[in-house]
C-alpha cells in the first residue's frame, strides 16, 4: 500500500472509532469521511461497505487489546497482577463505547489470538496461586464484556471489587 493510502485508511480508521464511539455502528459514513479528511469516495475505496469498515475497525481495537496485554505482561511483576493491569486497561471508559458498539462485529482470528495470549497469562497466575482455580479466561472475558456493554452504568469501584472476587486469598491475609 502507498504511503498516502496507508494515512487515509490510518485517517479513516481512528475518524471512525471517534464517531463508532459517539454515534454507534450506525453513524452516517459521511461523517466519518468528513472526521477523517477525506472524500466519501475515498472511504468506500478503502472500504467498500459498512461491514468491511466495522470489521477493520473491529480487528484493529483487538490487536490493541493485544498489545496492551503484551505490555501488561512485560511489565508487571507477576501473572496476576498483569491480568489485572491488562483488564483495567480494557474496560477503560475512553474504550468502553467503541467495544460495545463493535461487541457484535467479528474478527475471530484476532479474538482468538488475544483469548489465547490471555489464558497463558490467566495460567500461570493460577500456576503461582495469585488466581483461583475454579476461575478462567472465560471469566476474564465476561468482565471485560460486563463493562464494555454497559459503559457508565456498572460503577467504576466494582471493578477491583470484581478481580479481587477472582484473585487468591494468600494466607494470614
Amino acid at each position: 500500500m502507498r504511503a498516502d493510502a496507508r494515512r487515509n485508511r490510518d485517517k479513516i480508521l481512528e475518524a471512525a472509532r471517534d464517531v463508532v464511539a459517539e454515534r454507534g455502528t450506525d453513524a452516517p459514513m459521511e461523517l466519518i469521511a468528513r472526521r477523517a479528511g477525506v472524500g466519501v469516495g475515498t472511504l468506500y475505496r478503502r472500504f467498500p461497505d459498512r461491514a468491511v469498515l466495522l470489521a477493520a475497525l473491529a480487528e484493529q481495537y483487538v490487536h490493541e487489546l493485544m498489545d496492551a496485554l503484551d505490555h501488561a505482561a512485560s511489565a508487571g511483576p507477576d501473572a496476576w497482577a498483569a491480568v489485572r493491569a491488562f483488564v483495567v486497561h480494557a474496560v477503560d471508559e475512553s474504550r468502553g463505547a467503541v467495544a460495545a458498539a463493535l461487541a457484535g462485529t467479528s474478527a475471530p482470528e484476532a479474538r482468538r489470538a488475544l483469548v489465547d495470549r490471555l489464558d497463558v497469562l490467566v495460567g500461570q497466575a493460577q500456576a503461582d496461586g495469585a488466581m483461583r482455580p475454579d476461575a478462567d479466561t472465560g471469566d476474564i472475558m465476561d468482565l471485560l464484556n460486563v463493562f464494555a456493554c454497559n459503559p457508565g452504568v456498572i460503577p467504576e469501584r466494582f471493578l477491583p471489587l470484581m478481580l479481587d472476587g477472582l484473585g487468591r486469598r494468600s494466607p494470614g491475609r
